[in-house]
């Protein structure tokens, strides 16, 4: 074997690992949830609690990290009609499926939800911050029978249980065992942050076809929450809105009001309480919704083929999850902001399928919503979601014109990988007291 044939296998060999640490990335981070994933992980906590409990489940105890809080206060938990994190509590450990992740509160009966909501008007259900607490995620649920309790610990990862205590006696505690749930060992198992947004890219376009062609499960279940947000009053009923103006003449009827009326009904039937699976990006099923919805809208005006839609697809759903791995779980930056950077992704290839395109729309957006703050799940989340995919749209226009921000402006570099980790260094750093002030303030609400 020559030189530059052993040089070529070595490149290869690089290339191959990079591409099966990126799938393994996708599967572990894009994934069905039901309803908003803090509420849901904390009834996951609960629903895994009660499923080593062998009696009947009469009094829950609940701590939370603040910014579980924050993202729990305000949200529908679904099927359950009712805001908050106690009856997520409740449901999850009543009704709850221990083994189906974020997707816990699918299949509950409207008898568990009626036995939940009886839990919580007796007064048998407390959920509270725990104080001092490491973990940015983090839900506790301890669940009393009447002679024998539960603890479950979830931390770090929406479905990752660290510990489970039975009357006292430690069944599982990750932190003693070798065995790891698959959410840590794929935490352990690829590192984004030393890949490149022109690797992400490379990746999406040239991998082989039937190694990503589950990606178009986004499409099928965003789609059908999209429908679902159009057809019922949920939330804000945003997309509905926008829908009945467009048909009074106040809205255009183009792509980019297609892109703002699909996609933002898709979060408000999430947020609202729909008992219908969103696909998730790193944890979100908002931030699953902005990176599928725009794309399926503009691939379906270009009459795009499937495996465009595909590749678009995985395009936007990596370059979301290559953002946020570079972020805190949770932070004081809303993240449908990057999401949709995806999305801005996964458009300017269908349209042009050039990465320069690709690298001027996200600096363009980097410069334009980067101080969007999350101030917690609720309703309103579908209008910040709809902001940021019609600001995706616009940076790729401006993209397609060969204009976008540039390095001599705010935060923005001339590299977009530097781009992106400067606006990363601020939500890891600086808005970290924005995000104290926010949970203060929402907490004198709530008092």
């Amino acid at each position: 074997m020559s030189k530059y044939e052993s040089e070529n296998l070595l490149c290869a060999e690089s290339r191959d690992e990079l591409w099966n640490e990126f799938i393994r990335a996708v599967q572990q981070e894009v994934k069905p949830a039901v309803g908003c994933t803090e509420p849901v992980s904390l009834a996951l906590a609960a629903a895994v609690a009660a499923s080593y409990l062998p009696e009947s489940v009469e009094r829950i105890e609940a701590r939370v990290s603040p910014n579980l809080m924050k993202n729990g206060m305000g949200v529908t938990v679904p099927g359950t009609g009712m805001v908050g994190l106690p009856i997520a509590a409740a449901v999850g450990a009543i009704g709850g499926d221990a083994s189906a992740g974020l997707e816990v509160l699918k299949h509950a009966t409207p008898e568990s939800i009626a036995a939940g909501k009886s839990l919580l008007a007796s007064g048998a259900v407390s959920v509270g911050i725990q104080q001092p607490c490491e973990h940015i995620l983090f839900s506790q649920v301890t669940v009393f029978g009447p002679t024998e309790s539960v603890c479950v610990t979830i931390a770090d990862g929406h479905t990752n249980v660290i510990k489970i205590v039975k009357n006292g006696e430690v069944l599982f505690d990750a932190c003693h065992s070798a065995e790891s749930s698959d959410e840590a060992l794929c935490q352990e198992g690829y590192c984004l942050k030393k890949a490149s947004l022109k690797q992400v890219f490379d990746f999406a376009v040239n991998v082989p076809l039937e190694r990503i062609h589950f990606i178009l499960e986004a499409a099928t279940l965003n789609k059908a929450l999209s429908l679902e947000g159009l057809s019922n009053q949920y939330g804000l009923h945003i997309g509905a809105t926008l829908q009945r103006q467009r048909e009074r003449g106040l809205l255009a009827r183009d792509l980019l009001t297609d892109i703002m009326i699909r996609t933002s009904s898709a979060s408000d039937a999430r947020m609202g309480g729909a008992v219908m699976p969103a696909m998730s990006n790193s944890g979100s099923g908002n931030q699953g919704i902005a990176a599928t919805m725009p794309v399926v809208v503009v691939a379906e005006y270009l009459g795009a083929s499937e495996e465009q839609l595909t590749r678009a697809l995985m395009l936007s759903h990596l370059t979301a999850i290559y953002i946020h791995s570079q972020l805190p779980t949770l932070s004081a930056l809303c993240a449908a902001t990057t999401a949709s950077m995806g999305a801005a992704a996964g458009i300017a290839w269908l349209i042009e399928g050039r990465y320069e395109t690709v690298a001027m729309a996200i600096s363009s957006m980097i410069g334009d919503v980067s101080g969007m703050i999350c101030d917690g799940a609720s309703n309103s989340c579908a209008m910040k979601v709809s902001t940021s995919v019609s600001a995706a749209y616009k940076a790729v226009l401006m993209a397609l014109d060969n204009s976008c921000v540039t390095g001599n402006e705010g935060i923005v570099t001339d590299d977009v990988d530097r781009s992106i980790a400067n606006l990363c260094a601020l939500a890891c750093h600086s808005m970290q007291q924005t995000d104290t002030q926010i949970i203060e303030i929402m907490a004198k609400k709530a008092s």
